[in-house]
This record gives structure tokens, C-alpha cells and sequence, in this order.
């Protein structure tokens, strides 16, 4: 089976962990696996058949508190589509789904990193993203 899409390059574009002070710091650790990841995809076409994939990482806590620390980091894809694509369906799949199955690995593994080296070291994904399963509910 010939390959949809090859990855070119891969790299971090952008990484934020925010904590206020101390005391934020000693309630973040008691309370952070209440925090959510959310993830957002955003894409630039380039030239030749390229895209720029943006994967974005935010986890943050959603109830309302005083002490909160903010992650979020960008983790920029560049693909380049085979020439034998054409339909768009084809293309949201390669975006959404297939090319970010192929970097999860990397991503998480990224993300993790910043977290323990903000000074929440015993954070780790229970569940991995599903991105099969979230681009079958966008689609449906």
C-alpha cells in the first residue's frame, strides 16, 4: 500500500507552563488530575502538496480557582500529501487522524516532559487520544 502522506519535519513551536507562585504550585500538585487536556488542530498549506499541521495541547483546570497553573504547547507537523490525493475527505483524514497517530507518540512524550519539568513529575496520560475515534464523531 503506497504511503498518503510523509512526514518532513517535526518540532515544538510553542511551549507555556505558568505557575503564579509557591502557593499555586502546592495546590496545583494536590489538585491537577482535575485539569483537562483539550486538543486543537489548526493547519497552513504550503507549497508542492506541504501542510503545516499545528497540534495544540492545552491542560488546563476548568473549575473556578483562585490557584491554577496553565500548560499548553504547539507541536508543529509538516507533511508532504502524495500527489495521488486529491479529495478533500482524504485530506481532513490525513490532517485529523493518520498524521497524528503517527506523531502522538512524540507529542506526549513532549508534553509529559514539560509537565515534569515544571515540578509535576508523577503526571502521566492514563488514556492515550483516540484520534480515530474523535475524527469518526466529527464526521458523523
Amino acid at each position: 500500500m503506497m504511503e498518503k502522506f510523509r512526514i518532513l519535519g517535526k518540532y515544538i513551536k510553542d511551549m507555556s507552563s505558568e505557575t503564579k507562585d509557591a502557593e499555586t504550585y502546592f495546590f496545583v500538585k494536590d489538585n491537577i488530575l482535575k485539569y483537562q487536556l483539550n486538543i486543537d488542530i489548526k493547519t497552513k498549506p504550503l507549497k508542492n502538496k506541504m501542510v503545516e499541521i499545528n497540534t495544540i495541547l492545552k491542560f488546563e483546570d476548568k473549575e473556578n480557582s483562585k490557584y491554577k497553573s496553565y500548560f499548553e504547547m504547539n507541536f508543529a507537523t509538516i507533511i508532504k500529501i502524495n500527489e495521488d490525493i486529491k479529495e478533500k475527505e482524504d485530506l481532513e483524514r490525513i490532517i485529523l487522524c493518520d498524521a497524528q497517530i503517527k506523531i502522538y507518540p512524540d507529542l506526549e512524550k513532549s508534553f509529559l516532559n514539560m509537565l515534569h519539568n515544571s515540578g509535576y513529575e508523577g503526571i502521566k496520560f492514563e488514556k492515550k487520544i483516540d484520534f480515530e475515534d474523535l475524527y469518526k464523531k466529527r464526521v458523523n
